[in-house]
């Protein structure tokens, strides 16, 4: 080693190539040297023997493996003695005692080698013992710290999955332990931050020191890089708007406030709000700044047509009832790889709920138009939530009642119209790619293009209408009924009605 090899081409006394061992020793206390087995692989260079670190069962916990009197061992572990020297078959050992942080069960140290121990070669071997103490100590303590923020960020996930399914009972009460006073709200907003996935832990952590015990800060289990921060106040939406501001490459979309019941709608418009923030200076957007298609719609036919839509459901207990729904509007914002990963389910589990719910509405959620649909009425339940519920054997609204209102009508000519100026026609290649599912191979025989140059179209219409459209959401299903109310899409057949019935297709 350096220290020894001065000292010997000096010829100094014993005491500086002491000081020599001792420094590089020390040196392993260093947050980039510290580890058990790097100090038991420096101590047998040093010493010039085999080393061995286990504990009293024989488990190796750093160096080589040997065989060891199990007696002598249980000595050393039991503090009947704190150490022991002897030679066997031509080999010199030495065993010393390590102490390592309650619970667990002292180490014994077992240096062995060809020739006697010198006073130098001792003193290596205690001092190395006290080193591996406090490395074992520290390691324990890491160890530890790791564990409780893992133990944190899982119990944070799993209030947020309780609330994607409308068990605020349950949430408040797992908050309650760590986060008094957290959930005592009726209301919230949800914040989406993006990030490059290599900085989300980063990014997290800036998050909780941002919004402290104010708001719930979970890493996304769907989304590698995004944090996913549920805020009962405002304070926390402000701090985090201060943190996403000027710095590059991250993006915060926001929900407008919802019931914690609603958990999962705003997880969907945060999403949304978030494709807005990536195409605007400030890197932030709220989906309350946007108009919402429900918002043009008479409030007493909605309310109607939705009551009766989701009459199906009704007859559910609750709790299924608010899982099949917290698990559909996921559904249809992600996919059910997606949305299994934020609920913490299994994806056949997903399918398996919304399976039900197709059955239960007697509909087919392949295509867009019916995926839009619904989502409009999963939407529409979320803003009249704390309306009287109608009944549903009485309303009369149709779906052509609600999509042909002047305020609707504006709206869609003027989200659509944005595409007109450009020459490629990029209106006619996504209602067709609308038409056809979301599927650029038939939109492309339709159209009689490339597949690629169907998806160039719907990517270049993003920036235009400010609304993400390859991946399936709340975005998409907003373009589509623009479609539906401009007439350029055939109405869906509709969720839960019966021939005959006003919503029906006949009567549609």
């Amino acid at each position: 080693m350096a220290g020894r090899e001065y000292a010997r081409e000096q010829g100094t006394a014993g005491a500086d190539a002491d000081a020599g061992w001792a420094q590089e020793l020390l040196e392993h206390l260093r947050p980039a040297g510290r580890g058990p087995h790097r100090v038991a692989a420096w101590l047998a260079g040093a010493a010039h023997a085999e080393v061995t670190l286990q504990d009293g069962a024989g488990h190796l916990l750093a160096g080589t493996r040997a065989a060891l009197d199990a007696g002598l061992v249980a000595d050393i572990t039991t503090g009947r003695i704190a150490s022991a020297a002897l030679e066997e078959r031509g080999r010199h050992l030495r065993l010393v005692r390590v102490e390592r942080p309650h619970p667990a069960p002292p180490a014994v140290l077992a240096v062995s080698r060809a020739v006697p121990f010198d006073r130098r070669a001792s003193e290596i071997v205690t001092h190395t013992a006290q080193v591996l103490e406090l490395l074992l100590a520290g390691h324990e303590s890491t160890v530890a710290g790791r564990r409780l923020r893992r133990a944190t960020s899982d119990l944070r996930l799993a209030i947020l999955q309780l609330l994607m399914v409308e068990d605020t009972v349950s949430a408040r009460r797992v908050a309650a332990g760590l986060w008094p006073g957290l959930l005592d709200t009726e209301t919230a907003c949800v914040y989406v931050v993006e990030s490059d996935p290599r900085e989300r832990d980063r990014l997290a952590e800036e998050c909780l020191s941002a919004a402290g015990e104010r708001a719930l800060v979970v890493r996304c289990p769907a989304m590698n890089g995004h944090v996913i921060v549920l805020a009962p106040r405002d304070t926390a939406g402000r701090e985090l708007r201060t943190l996403v501001r000027g710095l590059p490459g991250v993006f915060l979309g926001g929900s407008s406030r919802q019931s914690l019941a609603r958990t999962a709608a705003a997880y969907g418009q945060a999403v949304s709000a978030l494709a807005v923030a990536r195409y605007r200076p400030e890197q932030t957007a709220v989906y309350a700044e946007r108009t919402r298609p429900e918002r043009l719609m008479d409030p007493a036919a909605l309310r109607d047509w939705t009551a009766r839509v989701l009459d199906p459901l009704d007859s559910l207990p609750h709790h299924t009832r608010a899982e099949l729904l917290g698990t559909t509007r996921l559904g249809l914002e992600f996919t059910a790889v997606a949305t299994a990963k934020i609920l913490g389910v299994s994806r056949n589990t997903v399918r398996a709920r919304m399976d039900r719910v197709e059955s239960l509405l007697r509909t087919d959620f392949t295509g867009l138009t019916v995926r839009a649909v619904v989502h409009l009425a999963l939407n529409a339940e979320v803003g009249l939530a704390e309306t009287p519920r109608p009944d549903p054997a009485h309303g009369t609204a149709r779906l052509s009642d609600l999509l042909s209102g002047p305020a609707l009508r504006t709206w869609s000519a003027e989200l659509l119209g944005r595409l007109d100026p450009d020459g490629r026609d990029l209106r006619r290649t996504l209602r067709t790619w609308i038409a056809v599912g979301g599927n650029a191979e038939r939109a492309a025989q339709r159209l009689g293009m490339h597949a690629q140059t169907v998806r160039e179209h719907v990517r270049s219409a993003e920036p235009v209408l400010e609304r993400q459209l390859l991946a399936s959401g709340g975005d998409l299903y907003e373009v589509v009924l623009a479609h539906l109310v401009a007439g350029d899409l055939d109405r869906p057949p509709l969720p839960g009605t019966k021939p005959g019935h006003p919503d029906s297709p006949v009567h549609g």
